[in-house]
């Protein structure tokens, strides 16, 4: 097919979102791209450098000159060339990433990459601003949501799968936090798109939210068929 499609992703921290869009990326043969990962990858630079967090020139700097790509089935992320995979999932860099990605002129550097990412590529993107204005005009747009309790439970086991753990009640209120601050931004708030498929994921298995997903898509693009390139 050689139209270029956009499949977006959006909803709150913990609802599985990267999960599942890599799981949907393989199977459709599309390019997966982890927003929340090069949002992760500017605050990492920023916090090499010893930028501060609030300083938003020096952040919109490090956004417009970093080379953000994604490597080996999407697996890999490379900030200037060095992987960065590892380090940006460390539990601080969560919390850093939001604070950068609440800065309008890094928020427009990195949909300015994105944009440029699905140029080439169908792509399966996630996020919170994916379908209201990085593409608001994507093919298929999903809201993926669950329950606050299962989110941080979700975000407790990817821990515990990296030998870390977290009290419950700490992984909750962190999850509360970005919640408020995704919400309430005002360059590009967490909202539902108009014309998003809404989907919770609360009582669903991460097969079970791929097929609806590859059900929504075979509707509108493929005719039945489920790989598209």
């Amino acid at each position: 097919m050689s139209k270029r499609i956009v499949i977006a992703i959006d909803g709150p921290a913990g609802a599985g979102k990267s999960t599942i869009a890599r799981g949907l990326a393989g199977r459709l043969g599309f390019l997966f791209i982890d927003t929340g990962a090069m949002y992760r990858a500017v605050a990492l630079w920023a916090v090499r450098t010893g930028a501060g967090l609030d300083d938003m020139h020096r952040l919109e700097q490090l956004a417009r000159a970093a080379d953000i790509q994604f490597q080996d089935g999407n697996s890999r992320v490379l900030l200037n060339g060095e992987d960065v995979t590892a380090e940006i999932r460390d539990p601080g860099m969560a919390e850093a990433a939001s604070k950068v990605s609440m800065v309008p002129a890094v928020r427009r550097a990195m949909v300015d990459l994105q944009r440029r990412m699905a140029q080439e590529n169908s792509v399966v993107m996630e996020g919170r601003d994916i379908g209201t204005v990085v593409f608001p005009e994507a093919e298929i747009k999903v809201f993926l949501d669950a329950a606050p309790a299962v989110r941080a439970e979700r975000r407790a086991a990817d821990l515990r799968a990296k030998g870390l753990e977290v009290a419950p009640e700490a992984l909750a209120r962190e999850i509360a936090e970005r919640d408020h601050r995704d919400r309430t931004r005002a360059e590009a708030p967490l909202v539902q798109a108009p014309d998003a498929i809404y989907l919770d994921s609360t009582g669903l298995s991460i097969a079970e939210v791929q097929e609806e997903i590859l059900k929504i898509v075979r509707s509108k693009v493929s005719n039945g068929k489920e790989v598209l390139r």
